[in-house]
C-alpha cells in the first residue's frame, strides 16, 4: 500500500479498523481506502493474502489476529486506540463477546466513530437471524417492486441492500459522526442496518403513494416498466433499448426521432393507454438493430441509451472518455468515485498486500500524521 503520507483523497490522514466480513463492509472500507483513508483489515491467521483480483479489497493494509486469543484481542484494542473508525459486520453482541464492543472500545478511544453494518439492525425481532442482501430489501418493499414480466420479484443484483441501503449509509454515517467528533472531541456508534438505508431511499416512493400517484401493483407505474415511455425494448438483432423520456419536452424528442407520430400517442400519461402503446413501442423497436438505435437517439433529449453488458461498459465512449475504469496491477476495474477537484481519490494499493504485523503497523501509524479531531 501507498504510504500514507503519498496517499492522496480527501481522507488523507482518516485512520480506519476494519474487522473483516463480506458485502457492504469490506465495499464500504473500499470507498474511504479510495477517497486516501488509511484502512487496515483485520483477518483471521492465514487468511490475509488476498487473490490481487479481489478490487473491492484493494488499499488495504492488513493484519492477522485470532479474536479469541486475548493477547491478539489486546492487539486489536491498541489499533483501535489509534484509529478514528472502525467497521464491523457482524451479527449484534458478537463484537461485545469478543470484549470489542463499542463500551470496551469507546473506553480506550473516546473519539472513535464504531461504525456497525447489519442487515436488520441492532435490536428488533430479526436482530439475529442470518440473511443475505434479497431477505433485507424483501420486508422493505423493494424487492417487490422490480417485478419480471411473469410477474415474479427478481433480485436487483445486491446493490439496493448491500451497497445501496448499506455500504452507502454506513459511509456516510461514519463520516457525518467523524466530523462531529472534530468539534465535540466525543466518538460515537454507527448503527446502519441495510433495511432502514433501503426503506428511505424508497421515501420519493412513499411520498408518491401519499399523492396518490403510485399504486401497490407493480409493473402498472411510471418507474417500474408500467410506463411505455420508461422501460427497455428489444432491438431487431436481440439487443435492448433503455428509454427514459418522461418530461414531454424529451418525451416529444423521442416521438420525432423514434417516428411515434400517431395520435395515440399524444396522452403520454394517461395511464390506462400505457400496456397498448407498449405493445406499439414494442413493433417499431423490434425494427432496427440496437447499435442503428443508438446511433439515432443517444445524445440527443430523447433520454435513451443502448442497453450495455456490464463487461462491455469499460469501452463504451462515454466511460472511456470520462476514465471510469481504471488498469491497476494489469486488471481493469471501476475507478474511485465520487471526483474531488483539489483532493483526487485514487486506488491507493493492491488488493494482495502482504499482511503485517500489529506492532509494525502502530511503529508506522506513530511517525505519520493523523487526522487532529479537536
Amino acid at each position: 500500500m501507498t504510504g500514507q503520507n503519498e496517499a492522496t483523497g480527501p481522507l488523507r490522514g482518516v485512520r480506519v479498523v476494519e474487522f473483516a466480513g463480506i458485502g457492504p463492509g469490506p465495499f464500504a472500507a473500499m470507498l474511504l481506502s479510495d477517497m486516501g483513508a488509511d484502512v487496515v483489515t483485520i483477518v483471521r491467521p492465514g487468511k490475509g493474502k488476498q487473490d490481487v483480483r479481489n478490487f473491492v479489497h484493494r488499499g488495504r493494509q492488513v493484519v492477522e489476529l485470532d479474536l479469541k486469543n486475548p493477547d491478539h484481542v489486546a492487539q486489536a484494542l491498541d489499533l483501535i486506540g489509534a484509529a478514528d473508525i472502525l467497521i464491523e459486520g457482524f451479527r449484534p453482541k458478537v463484537m461485545e463477546r469478543l470484549g470489542l464492543g463499542p463500551d470496551e472500545a469507546l473506553k480506550r478511544n473516546p473519539r472513535l466513530v464504531y461504525g456497525r453494518m447489519t442487515g436488520w439492525g441492532q435490536e428488533g425481532p430479526l436482530a439475529q437471524a442470518a440473511g443475505h442482501d434479497i431477505n433485507y430489501i424483501a420486508i422493505t418493499g423493494a424487492l417487490d417492486s422490480f417485478r419480471s414480466p411473469h410477474g415474479d420479484p427478481v433480485s436487483p443484483l445486491n446493490l439496493v441492500g448491500d451497497y445501496g441501503g448499506g455500504a452507502m449509509f454506513l459511509v456516510v454515517g461514519v463520516l457525518a459522526a467523524l466530523t462531529e467528533a472534530r468539534s465535540s472531541g466525543k466518538g460515537q456508534v454507527v448503527d446502519a442496518a441495510m433495511c432502514d438505508g433501503v426503506s428511505i431511499m424508497l421515501t420519493m416512493f412513499h411520498a408518491m403513494k401519499a399523492m396518490g400517484r403510485w399504486t401497490d401493483h407493480p409493473r402498472t407505474n411510471m418507474l417500474d416498466g408500467g410506463a411505455h415511455f420508461y422501460r427497455t425494448y428489444r432491438c431487431k438483432d436481440g439487443g435492448y433499448m433503455a428509454i427514459g423520456a418522461i418530461e414531454p419536452q424529451f418525451y416529444a424528442e423521442l416521438r420525432e426521432r423514434a417516428g411515434l407520430h400517431d395520435a395515440a400517442f399524444d396522452k403520454h400519461l394517461a395511464r390506462q393507454d400505457w400496456p397498448a402503446l407498449q405493445d406499439r413501442m414494442v413493433e417499431i423497436f423490434a425494427t432496427k438493430t440496437r447499435d442503428e438505435w443508438a446511433a439515432l437517439l443517444e445524445g440527443t433529449d430523447a433520454c435513451a441509451a443502448a442497453v450495455v453488458g456490464m463487461f462491455d461498459a469499460p469501452s463504451h465512449p462515454h466511460l472511456a472518455a470520462r476514465n471510469t475504469f481504471v488498469t491497476h496491477e494489469g486488471y481493469v476495474q471501476p475507478a474511485p468515485a465520487p471526483r474531488f477537484s483539489r483532493t483526487p481519490s485514487a486506488i491507493q494499493g493492491s488488493a494482495a498486500a502482504d499482511p503485517i504485523d500489529a506492532a509494525e503497523l502502530l511503529r508506522r501509524w506513530s511517525k505519520q500524521p493523523s487526522l487532529k479531531l479537536a
